[in-house]
């Protein structure tokens, strides 16, 4: 079993490392949060002190950090996870960044003959649990494969989207699509309850019809049809709404810099910077519905 270092073991990264562990990895770990690292060491793993330390003395580094500044922070520098990493390591990054920090960061590494991919993952905290994520994964294809083994003890699917940057190309295209049918679902919903149709019914009909799609058969934003979803626990994330307002900006973003209109992508960063700005960032992001009737 492989040598890894995790580094970022929050809400996504904790469960994921413990998956890690559970499949017999030896797991070393790193985080600012001491409450983090505390609740992997009680599980088995080892801690570092310093993101440079850990790859130091890891076969393999993951990574699931908040944004692409945290990734350059802890990947470039003197100190850094590439500086300092083993020769012939393989750098994982499973983070929702911008496409040029997660690119800026592979040529950097390819610069030192690392291996480098960046695999950002769907599947939310639930899936981190399940080990049951998808991820989207950009980079070359042996580096791909070397780390097939280690992505499959976290998840279910790894798809190889291009070279490097295009896993989160493909994660930020992805959320864009998630953030605006959950708004069209919540709305259908709001309707159908003003028309005084029972929200039963409408999933009935549009759950085995044109209207289907994962936001209402997997998520459902009415509390009821899908036993699974956050509506049925108060909104618990799941997938925070600050977390999708954060991936609406970066396809904003990523938009601009191509100068590629992206109307309904504009529309949904715009409603969920007002539910998030009102104080409602922890609550699930299906949680919009909520805004939808108050408006």
């Amino acid at each position: 079993m492989s040598k890894i270092g995790f580094i970022g073991v929050g809400n996504m990264g904790g469960p994921m490392a413990r998956n890690l562990l559970r499949a017999g990895h030896s797991v070393t770990v790193c985080d600012p949060v001491a409450a983090n690292v505390a609740t992997l060491t009680a599980a088995g793993a080892g801690r570092a002190e310093t993101p440079g330390d850990l790859a130091a003395a890891s076969e393999i580094v993951v990574s699931m950090l908040p944004s692409g500044k945290e990734l350059r922070a802890v990947y470039l520098g003197d100190a850094g996870v590439i500086a300092r990493a083993k020769d012939g390591a393989l750098l994982i990054d499973c983070s929702t960044t911008d496409v040029e920090s997660a690119r800026a960061v592979a040529r950097e590494a390819a610069g030192r003959g690392l291996r480098f991919i960046d695999a950002p993952v769907s599947g939310g905290v639930a899936g981190a649990e399940a080990a049951s994520l998808t991820f989207m994964a950009g980079g070359a294809e042996a580096a791909l494969e070397a780390a097939r083994p280690i992505l499959m003890a976290m998840g279910r699917n790894m798809v190889h989207t291009g070279g490097s940057g295009s896993g989160q190309a493909a994660k930020i295209c992805n959320n864009m699509i998630l953030g605006i049918t959950m708004i069209g679902v919540s709305e259908a919903f709001v309707l159908g309850e003003q028309l005084g149709l029972a929200p039963e019914k409408l999933f009935a009909v549009a759950s085995t019809s044109s209207g289907q799609c994962w936001s209402l058969t997997s998520y459902c934003p009415v509390p009821g049809p899908v036993p699974a979803a956050p509506s049925n626990r108060d909104y618990k994330p799941g997938f925070a709404a600050k977390m999708m307002l954060k991936d609406l900006r970066l396809a904003a973003e990523a938009a601009a810099g191509t100068r590629q209109e992206v109307e309904l992508g504009d529309l949904a960063r715009r409603v969920y910077e007002r539910f998030v700005e009102e104080g409602h960032g922890d609550l699930d992001f299906s949680a919009i519905i909520q805004d939808i009737r108050r408006k």
